[in-house]
Order: structure tokens, then sequence, then C-alpha cells
């Protein structure tokens, strides 16, 4: 999709936002409703990072703005080992834009739809690294609400990482949320009761639980409860007060006891901690330490020779789509001659070139890389959440609703089964933007 690199590299101007320009396209690996996905390297470092774009005016039509800035608001405070940490955002006329780590190795879901049988060594190693992340995460007030084998992505060595903040939130000093938000599949009993009965909603508990969905799933291959996405709330209450999950004979008597914690009904009385996983059986004789320190060996490493997703999404970036990446600046250069000579008043849509407007305004840009060069550790202040800043916005913004709304939006959706999620589905590191909070 790219050019041939130069023998030498580009020097940018420190002073200079990153922007498109910065970015060598390699090749498409993944794409969502509206947002996709690619490989880039960047000029004059010449590191490989996953790119995904989001096109602005879709996100605007679908009152998805709001849950973009949400989420690039919690990647910009966090960075951790085991979770897939974002290096840059920064928008153009068309697109919003997020430079993440790269991650070759696939997502877990895709090796189980390859039918790669994982030993108990492997998910073992899975649970204490997505367990160190789920600390971190609680560490900073945050809970994923979307912990799924689709979004826990393999480096090449085989190491798990975290990704897909679109519909975390963040709680402090004792609050709990209360949105219907997650896939339903891997989403705790306690998040369908609170929005069904009420009551005083959920907190970290519930990454715990979809993590023993998932840790079931990655051993036997199917999850312990039979759930869809077109299963009704109500059933799924049912569901968890009279069905009992089965555990297969050839599972050893500790892994057994592991999971029956994680997935025990009563929040109060599941494993949803660092301290308390730690002093399970199974994981006692753990070296925490270099589980940390990646110098534990994966039970399965990933084919590198081979790119972990699914080759169509080149075929369709090439082929099928109308505003291809690589032909951006031909086109961006196009529309602005276009524009120069219309017409005030053939304009387009003022309402959409508003929202349009206020989305550049608000956008917020991220370096990471210049944050970590620079010699002195600052502290950076925390994002403003966006609220928008003029009239017909602020009508438009309404429509958002947040954590407290008690009705089921679109903002509080919940994702569907893999196959039929509007989330992104990919090989590689990034997000999705369907947020709630």
């Amino acid at each position: 999709m790219g050019a041939n690199t130069s023998s030498k590299r580009p020097v940018f101007d420190e002073k200079e936002d990153v922007n498109f320009d910065h970015f060598q396209i390699l090749r498409a690996i993944g794409k969502g409703s509206f947002g996709k996905v690619c490989i880039v390297q960047k000029r004059d470092t010449e590191k490989m990072y996953a790119m995904k774009y989001m096109n602005k005016q879709q996100c605007i039509e679908r009152d998805e703005v709001r849950n973009v800035f949400r989420e690039l608001e919690i990647l910009q405070e966090i960075e951790y080992v085991f979770l897939v940490n974002l290096w840059y955002s920064f928008q153009d006329e068309e697109d919003m834009f997020m430079v993440v780590d790269l991650l070759l190795g696939g997502d877990l879901r895709y090796h189980l739809q390859q039918n790669v049988q994982f030993t108990e060594d492997a998910v073992k190693l899975y649970i204490c690294e997505m367990a160190l992340a789920l600390d971190y995460l609680q560490n900073q007030h945050i809970i994923h609400r979307d912990i799924k084998p689709d979004n826990i992505l393999l480096d090449e060595q085989g190491h798990a990482h975290l990704t897909d903040f679109n519909i975390a939130t963040i709680i402090k000093d004792g609050e709990r949320a209360t949105a219907l938000a997650g896939t339903k599949p891997y989403m705790a009993p306690e998040i369908f009761h609170s929005f069904v009965n009420g009551g005083t909603g959920y907190s970290f508990e519930v990454d715990w639980w979809s993590l023993g969905v998932t840790a079931y799933e990655l051993l036997r291959g199917w999850r312990p409860y039979d759930i869809h996405s077109n299963v009704t709330v109500e059933s799924l209450i049912q569901l968890f007060s009279t069905v009992s999950v089965q555990y297969t004979s050839s599972w050893t008597k500790e892994v057994v006891a592991l999971l029956r914690k994680l997935l025990t009904v009563n929040p109060e009385h599941r494993v949803a901690s660092l301290s308390e996983i730690q002093s399970c059986p199974y994981l006692t004789d753990v070296n925490w330490d270099a589980v940390f320190e990646k110098k534990m060996e994966p039970g399965f490493v990933p084919n590198k020779g081979r790119l972990h997703c699914d080759p169509t999404f080149e075929l369709e970036e090439m082929i099928l789509e109308s505003k291809p990446l690589h032909k951006k600046k031909k086109r961006l250069a196009k529309n602005k001659s276009r524009d120069n000579s219309k017409d005030s008043s053939q304009s387009d849509n003022e309402y959409l070139q508003e929202c349009l407007e206020v989305v550049r305004q608000e956008f917020m840009i991220f370096n990471r890389e210049k944050e970590k060069n620079q010699c002195k550790v600052l502290p950076r202040s925390k994002p403003t959440v966006w609220t928008g800043s003029c009239l017909p916005f602020r009508k438009w913004l309404k429509k958002m609703p947040g954590e407290l709304t008690p009705s089921v939006s679109r903002a509080e959706a919940v994702a569907e089964d893999e196959g039929e999620s509007g989330n992104l589905h990919m090989c590689s590191s990034v997000c999705s933007s369907t947020s709630s909070s």
C-alpha cells in the first residue's frame, strides 16, 4: 500500500505535531463499522505500529464522537507491559487517528478459530499476565468491561496484551458502574441484575468474571454458559441461578478450583484482585516478577512466518474502499481545491460542518514518544472531559447519555457476540470506538 522507503530517514521538526505524513502505510489488517486498522512505519525512526483511523463524519452521524474522545482520554493516561499502549493521536480533515503498539501474534479469538489447542500451562500464563493487567487498571480506577479472547493480543513471543477500551469506564471514591455494557457471553451476572433490578451497580469484579469465562473457553473450546447475543437479560438472570458450570475431568483439580472462584455468581465471593488470585493453589508456584518481566516461556508461540489475521482486509482496502488511505493526500488536495472554488452559499450541511469544526478544535493530540524524550518527568494535566462548545453541538451531545442513564441507548448498547459485533476485529492492536460509560 505504501511507497518504497527512502534510503535516508526523513528528518521532522521536533516542534511539529506528528501527523499522517510521518507514517508509511504498509497494509490493512482490520476493520469495523466506522474504523479501520493498518500496519504503519514511522518514517524517521522506522518503528512499526498499528494505526486505527476513524472517519469523522461517520462518527458524528452515529453519535460516537464522545465515545472516541473518552477512549482517548483513558489511553493517554495509562501505559503497562501487558496492555496495547497508545503512542500518538492526531487528525486531518477526514479522520481521527490512533497509533498504538503493533502486536503480530494475532488475537486469541483468531487462534481459537484456527483450532489451536491451548494447554493448561499456556492458559496459566495468560491468566497471570491478564491478572497483572487488571491489577494495574484497577489501581487506575478503570473497569475494562470487555475482557474476551478477541481483545487479548499476542506478541511474537506469545505474551498476552489487553486491548480495546471502547467500553471501559472510570470509577472513583466508591462509585459503582450501572450501564449495560460488554459482550453478553462474557458479562458478569451483576451487570444484568443491576440493569433489571437497579440497586448498587457493579465494580471491578466484573472483569475477573470475564477472565474466568475466557480462560474456560481457551481450555475447552467453548464457553461455560451457552449465551448468545439474542438472549434476553431476564433469561440470563434465570440462567445464572439455575445452570451450573460443567468442568471436564481431564483438568487438574487446581485449575478447576481457580475457575470456580473466578466464575462465582456472587461478586462478593469471587476472586477479584491480584492478591486473591495469587493465593490460589494453582498459582502459588508462580514467579510473579518473572511474569512481569516476560521471562516466563509461553506455552504457545504464534508462527512468525505468517500474519495472523484475515487476508481479505487488504483486498477490500485496495479494491472496494471508496476512500483508500494510500490515496488520502491526493484526495484532500483535490477537496481543498474544490472547496475554495465553491460559493459560500453552496456549502454542504451547515450543521455537519459546525460539528466537524468542533471535533477539530476539541480533538486531543498526543505524543508519548515526545514525553519519553523529555529528561525530567513532569505531571501531565488530565485532559478535560469533552463537552462540546457550540450551541448546535450541545444539542447533539445531549443525545449521548453517560454512566447513570437508566435506559439502554446507543451509547450503552451491549456488544454482540463475536462475528456479529460492530467492534473492530483485527490481528493487531487497536481498540474499537463504540464506547459507553
